[in-house]
């Protein structure tokens, strides 16, 4: 009997031991975690604005609306009473009102002064068990314009997509902490110990975009995509010495109204993450790189048939001509003419070929400050055979995101210097320098000698419709096929046109695209680029030049 109350005198004895010293520390902070209350203190996201310093993106200080069920004394009524201010009906938030916690949200992120209301309302009626815990909220005051660069912030305060993505680090900031000690009843005590870790509000940044120029951009493709029947359009706008975009956009556009199951496209900015075949914008690269090599000058003349053989087909000009042509190189370029392009591709040979597509950065990710970008698809080395350079020539055989384009086209608008696209001028005040990124792909003569042969594209070629009265433009349309796994579709192009203006002193360059569309770059890009491109020079104070 002795020997059983010993035992049980040393479990006791042990089970102290364990209390005090081993499991202590453990128990002890149980303990005062169930007499302290931690909140958090959110930070401030940074606030977005454009080029002008309008607000494209802002915080907001608001409520997170929650019950604790247990504390519902009348749920037919608190459920009215919440339908009424907060929307829906009352069915809606009964569940929520009869659940077996004391803790349920009832709505995120309710403007102040609906909460306040409300708190009013329910106060009166001596409704209980509905709380109210401090929130931020993201506010777009231009609604939906540029919804799709800028992006969307989830509930917890980050970046999902876009810029608000992409610069997630920079505006989102760091959350602070407040512990207070706390009664029984979770009311603090006045003078118990309590200690604050601040928050750190994320920082300010300043965009390359124009919200007018924005929006003209996005009313011009839109109401181009309805006209000219197409899957959907693009739309960048730069400054070409700089890479400043001015505006960007693809459709669908992302608007409040988007159904669910067209978000994740509206998303989708197509100018950097979905690849096409050029068509003949490539052109451009191609005639840069002859006269470059030196192996062409702008009047050079070929004999130019009415079809060549190129792998196992034969290319034909969209004239469908019987006979063949003297074409100087700039003829080719205004006629837009795909056998001469391929005539010129052969004079420059497929290894320089090869190394040419390489220094405009056909292939390779821009660097462009927006997530999703992809590389687009070329051929590998040793497949630059003849075959392969002759559809390249003329802009099929490879593809890439439209954002490359415009990288590349930039090198003629800029002397010779390829400037890379980005949205970001400054962060917390500081101007970002992102001349590091700049490359010379091209002389200056040769540069001079594209943007000559650019303007009478413009002036007598394929790119009429994209003249600007009282304006110097240069540009390339492009009809680009549309490619499938058997060939290519009929009648249905990636009609383009990237262009600058004014052209002796380039300030703006536009690139307009046309997906799944049964009409030619010539009568459809070439009026929506003259359109958005007017309004621009405008929005921008660029003087018209004097006529000659």
């Amino acid at each position: 009997m002795g020997a059983i109350f010993l035992g049980v005198l040393l479990i006791i004895a042990l089970r102290l031991v364990w209390l005090q010293v081993i499991d202590g520390p453990r128990l002890s902070a149980k303990a005062a975690s169930n007499h302290t209350n931690r909140l958090v203190l959110h930070a401030k996201r940074g606030t977005i604005y454009d080029r002008n310093g309008n607000v494209l993106a802002t915080s907001e200080e608001c409520k997170t609306i929650y019950a604790n069920p247990k504390e519902v004394a009348d749920v037919d009524k608190t459920a009215k009473l919440l339908a009424e201010f907060l929307g829906g009906t009352p069915e809606d938030y009964k569940p929520t009102l009869q659940k077996k916690t004391t803790f349920a949200y009832v709505q995120k992120k309710v403007d102040n002064p609906v909460a306040t209301k409300l708190k009013a309302a329910l106060r009166k009626e001596k409704l209980t068990g509905i709380y109210y815990l401090s929130d931020m909220k993201r506010v777009y005051p231009y609604g939906a314009v540029a919804a799709q660069i800028l992006g969307i912030v989830g509930n917890d305060g980050k970046g999902k997509t876009g810029l608000e993505l992409y610069y997630d680090k920079i505006l989102s900031g760091t959350d602070g902490r407040m512990t207070m000690a706390v009664g029984a009843d979770g009311v603090p005590i006045a003078g118990g110990a309590s200690t604050i870790e601040e928050a750190k509000n994320g920082q300010d940044i300043v965009l390359s975009l124009d919200v007018n120029i924005q929006q003209v951009a996005e009313q011009k493709i839109t109401e181009a995509v309805e006209k000219y029947t197409a899957e959907s359009g693009m739309v960048m706008v730069s400054d070409p010495k700089s890479g400043e975009i001015l505006a960007a956009c693809s459709t669908p556009l992302l608007q409040p109204q988007t159904p669910n199951d067209k978000v994740q496209e509206a998303l989708n900015f197509k100018m950097v993450a979905s690849a096409y075949e050029p068509g003949s914008i490539f052109k451009i690269m191609t005639m840069s790189m002859a006269l470059e090599k030196g192996v062409v000058t702008p009047d050079t003349v070929f004999s130019v048939p009415p079809s060549v053989k190129v792998g196992s087909d034969n290319v034909r000009d969209d004239d469908r001509r019987s006979y063949t042509m003297d074409m100087s190189v700039s003829e080719i370029l205004r006629r837009s003419s795909n056998t001469g392009s391929v005539l010129v591709g052969r004079k420059i040979g497929n290894e320089t070929f090869m190394q040419g597509v390489k220094k405009f950065g056909i292939g390779s990710k821009t660097g462009i400050d927006f997530p999703g970008e992809v590389a687009g698809l070329v051929p590998k080395d040793s497949d630059y055979n003849d075959t392969r350079v002759g559809a390249m020539s003329f802009g099929q055989a490879t593809a890439v995101p439209m954002v490359q384009m415009m990288r590349a086209a930039s090198s003629v608008a800029n002397k010779g210097v390829m400037t890379t696209p980005h949205f970001l001028i400054s962060k917390n005040g500081q101007k970002v320098d992102w001349s590091g990124s700049n490359t010379r792909v091209m002389s200056e003569e040769t540069a001079a000698q594209m943007t000559k042969m650019m303007q009478l594209v413009v002036e007598k070629g394929t790119g009429k419709a994209a003249h600007v009265d009282g304006f110097e433009v240069a540009g390339k349309t492009g009809t680009g096929q549309q490619a499938t796994s058997g060939g290519y579709k009929n009648s249905s192009y990636l009609s383009s046109l990237i262009g600058f203006a004014n052209a002796s002193n380039p300030s703006v360059m536009v690139y307009v695209g046309l997906n799944g569309t049964s009409y030619l770059a010539a009568s459809s890009a070439a009026p929506v680029f003259s359109s958005i491109m007017s309004e621009a020079l405008s929005d921008m104070g660029i003087q018209p030049v004097a006529q000659k």
